[in-house]
């Protein structure tokens, strides 16, 4: 289950960017929300699915709730997945 979460951490990261980074500043600069909708829904689905897992790898992990914590705020900073993949997830 290890190897789909790091997926799961990848895509979600890039997704976040992608919407933050990319869709965001064009949504509301340039007037073109189809990115925003574009990107939203999968960045969302990719949100929960990292959130679960992170849950479910955690309590089979054993992880200290610092450690969980972290992992779950990680989803909500920018480039949070890709740290949390070099500290915890590497075999």
């Amino acid at each position: 289950m290890l190897p789909l979460f790091r997926i799961i951490a990848l895509l979600e990261g890039v997704s976040y960017i992608l919407l933050l980074f990319i869709a965001t500043p064009v949504k509301y600069f340039m007037n073109e929300p189809k990115y925003v909708k574009l990107l939203g829904m999968p960045h969302g689905l990719l949100f929960i699915a990292y959130i679960v897992l992170a849950i479910i790898i955690g309590s089979n992990l054993k992880w200290s709730s610092k450690i969980m914590r972290t992992v779950l705020l990680a989803s909500i900073i920018p480039f949070g997945t890709f740290c949390v993949d070099k500290k915890f997830l590497k075999p």
